[in-house]
């Protein structure tokens, strides 16, 4: 069951509450890139926005409030949210800075706790039982960060604060937007219960109904079923999960700084194209976009890949490990593009497009290069640009084969 469902069905958000032993919170910034955008673009507060390619066959990457009230929401296929919000402005996603705004984000957390466990771009959970000496009790360092985040970010984020982690993120999607709420030990069983059999974690579409099926609809019905009974449903090991999680029982415990385990970006098409010189353009600036981003993450890989989806929606992936660790740009192109031409699909029109970094290890402050050796060009080339990107935009420096003349249109 998706956040939005999840908001209109549960009960309320209320004040905070008692948050004694409440020490695990859930951070969840407010349709993240959406509201990154925004900075920029006063003139559009308040207007529906929604973050995705322009064409029809991409997906929403993100949607402001405004929009939502349309019913538009991420992962929807544009050509249904252009339908359900004509009238919404459209912005074409920029992943480097996405990139570089959730690095600042996560470090920001991490001066609160060292207990930080991202889980995307948008959203982490924190351990706070070390630092309520030096910042008070776990609602407190709540307010505290959603002020900071306020204030040096210009972004909104909501705060779930509870004693496990299942129910803090919960807790953070029933205050959206902009919100904080506490759900205090000694009432977990009662925010739960009412809530659909969709908000456990592991409820998917077939899960949600075999639960039908059995005429279980809420938390309540899953908790007050024998445990043998679910095993012998859906399985042992989902049928234990979702008795425990329905009183309330997670053992997880937040796991400080797991990596990305890889990085990439994808494109869909307007269109199917069979123009291998069009789909090389598409690779080089899908390898500017993922590089960007294990730059913003301090971060390189060991293996580049690419994703091939052909018009049937058949799915070929192809993938290398480099020489070398790297994050620059010019060498994830010409792997990407050594791996296209591998595939051998001439001019078979292709539906999608992606490129990814994979097999994460922390990026190291380089040696010195001799004047011979040619990748220290690339790379100082490769960090100014990132200077300059962060300074004025995406726009503001790309490579001569992306720049369109005027009145050319891209093939996205």
């Amino acid at each position: 069951m998706s956040r939005r469902q999840l908001q209109r069905q549960g009960p309320p958000p209320g004040p905070p509450g008692d948050d004694t032993g409440c020490c695990v919170l859930h951070v969840d910034m407010d349709a993240f890139y959406a509201s990154v955008e925004l900075r920029g673009r006063p003139e559009l507060r308040g207007r529906p926005v929604i973050v995705g390619a322009p064409g029809n066959r991409g997906v929403v990457l993100s949607a402001t409030y405004e929009a939502r009230r349309y019913g538009v929401h991420s992962a929807m296929p544009m050509a249904r949210a252009r339908r359900l919000c004509p009238q919404a402005a459209v912005i074409p996603p920029d992943h480097g800075t996405y990139a570089r705004v959730s690095a600042s984000v996560m470090d920001l957390l991490r001066s609160i706790t060292p207990a930080v466990q991202p889980l995307a771009l948008d959203e982490a959970f924190l351990d706070v039982r070390g630092a309520r000496r030096r910042l008070g009790r776990p609602v407190d360092i709540g307010e505290l960060i959603r002020t900071r985040i306020a204030a040096e970010h210009g972004i909104t984020c909501s705060v779930g604060i509870a004693s496990t982690m299942f129910v803090a993120k919960l807790a953070s999607a029933h205050c959206k937007p902009d919100g904080l709420l506490v759900v205090p030990r000694d009432k977990v069983v009662d925010f739960l219960h009412p809530l659909p059999v969709g908000a456990l974690w592991g409820v998917g579409e077939r899960t949600e109904e075999v639960l039908s099926r059995l005429g279980l609809r809420t938390v309540r019905d899953i908790a007050h079923t024998p445990t043998a009974v679910l095993r012998r449903e859906l399985g042992a090991a989902v049928g234990a999960q979702l008795a425990a999680l329905a009183w309330g029982r997670d053992e997880r415990s937040v796991v400080p700084d797991e990596p990305d385990k890889s990085i990439g970006a994808e494109e869909t098409f307007a269109r199917d194209i069979d123009d291998p010189n069009v789909i090389r353009r598409e690779l080089l600036r899908l390898a500017e976009r993922t590089a960007s981003r294990l730059r913003a993450g301090e971060q390189v890989a060991r293996t580049v890949s690419v994703k091939l989806r052909l018009a049937d929606f058949t799915t070929i992936t192809r993938s290398r490990t480099l020489p070398e660790p790297s994050d620059l740009a010019r060498e994830i192109y010409v792997t990407a593009c050594a791996l296209y031409e591998a595939a051998r699909l001439g001019r078979t029109p292709l539906r999608l497009v992606g490129v990814r970094a994979e097999n994460l290890v922390e990026a190291v402050v380089p040696r010195q290069l001799t004047l011979d050796e040619p990748a220290s060009g690339w790379r100082d080339a490769e960090r100014a640009i990132d200077r300059v990107t962060r300074r004025f935009g995406s726009d503001a420096v790309r490579p001569a084969s992306l720049v369109t003349s005027k009145g050319e249109e891209k093939d996205e």
